[in-house]
């Protein structure tokens, strides 16, 4: 009997530990994304979440819309800016220590920062994040990448960029603390919408951030 409950806790063991994840939703005019927040950038992960929960993001806007590249929200004073007014620099009033461990796939979601000129840390900024559109990666891009930031790619990292695309350009520079895993569409359409000089888009995108339960 003894021999029986053992060789049962064997198998019981590995589906019992299966490591949870917290997931959001961000709901814009344009539909629904889920995201997966992952565990490995704790500080993002929590941050991202505490804001949420407090509102923070309700009705701010994706302020910086770039086909191929990324949209981007998370700015407080987008929330009500008049049209024409640029946005970007706003903030809760903190940054974030770099977390750097992931890279920038199709449909990654990644904190924005400021320039190392002036953030020689790479660190985070405390709201702002985007969310990677992307473009097709050929195997040779990945490969000068690699090489010019002494990146490590594998051959599953390859087939990932060489599939879904991304903007690899961007790894090892900023934290990548979740990702897109429904509602990618969404990230295309928004990216179409035509924008004014400072990629700000001439209809506003609000968005609503809900933890999933």
């Amino acid at each position: 009997m003894l021999k029986h409950l053992l060789a049962l806790a064997v198998i019981l063991t590995p589906l019992s530990c299966k490591e949870k994840h917290t997931y959001v939703l961000i709901k814009t005019d344009y539909g629904t994304m889920k995201v997966k927040l992952y565990n490995d950038t704790p500080k993002h992960r929590d941050n991202f979440i505490k804001l949420v929960r407090e509102g923070f993001y309700d009705s701010l806007l994706f302020h910086r819309v770039i086909t191929n590249f990324v949209i981007q929200g998370g700015d407080p004073q987008s929330r009500n800016a008049p049209f024409g007014q640029r946005l970007g620099m706003g903030g809760p009033g903190y940054r974030i220590p770099a977390e750097i461990k992931h890279f920038h796939f199709r449909g990654a979601v990644a904190a924005a920062r400021q320039a190392d000129n002036v953030n020689p840390k790479k660190e985070s900024s405390g709201s702002q994040f985007y969310i990677v559109h992307g473009r097709p990666v050929t195997r040779q891009e990945l490969e000068q990448i690699a090489r010019a930031k002494n990146i490590h790619y594998t051959e599953e990292d390859i087939q990932r960029y060489l599939k879904v695309g991304g903007t690899p350009h961007l790894d090892g520079d900023y934290t990548v603390f979740g990702e897109v895993v429904e509602g990618l569409e969404v990230i295309d359409r928004i990216a179409q919408i035509p924008t004014d000089q400072y990629k700000r888009p001439i209809k506003d995108v609000p968005m609503v951030i809900e933890i999933v339960e």
